[in-house]
């Protein structure tokens, strides 16, 4: 799980530094955030998920539901707060890094 999160850190990073080179930057904040309205759920629902593995009895299946449902929650108010806080959003920068960093786990699927 820690390769999948520093995999998905680093494509928002990444999808910023592009954006920002290609484009101003705008684009490049709004495809940093957008990236990290992603990726920082995702860190937080694999923190929980491991600690709620380590407890006696192992994860039981409504432990991942409760936590699947505060990741969606929290991807939903992390968006709205750069909505909120960064008038300035270009909404296809944002988005697309949202998708990029989304789908960023198909590249340890091809490794070795």
């Amino acid at each position: 799980m820690a390769r999948i999160i520093l995999l998905q850190l680093v494509a928002a990073l990444v999808a910023g530094l592009l954006a920002g080179i290609f484009g101003n930057i705008s684009y490049g904040l709004s495809a940093l955030f957008g990236g990290l309205s992603c990726a920082i759920p995702n860190a937080l629902f694999a923190l929980r998920l491991s600690m709620s593995a380590r407890r006696p009895g192992g994860a039981n299946p409504m432990s991942f539901f409760i936590g699947e449902f505060f990741k969606v929650i929290s991807t939903v108010a992390l968006m709205a707060a750069v909505v909120f806080w960064y008038p300035d959003v270009n909404w296809p920068a944002f988005l697309i890094a949202f998708i990029v960093v989304l789908k960023s786990y198909f590249i340890l699927l091809f490794r070795h």
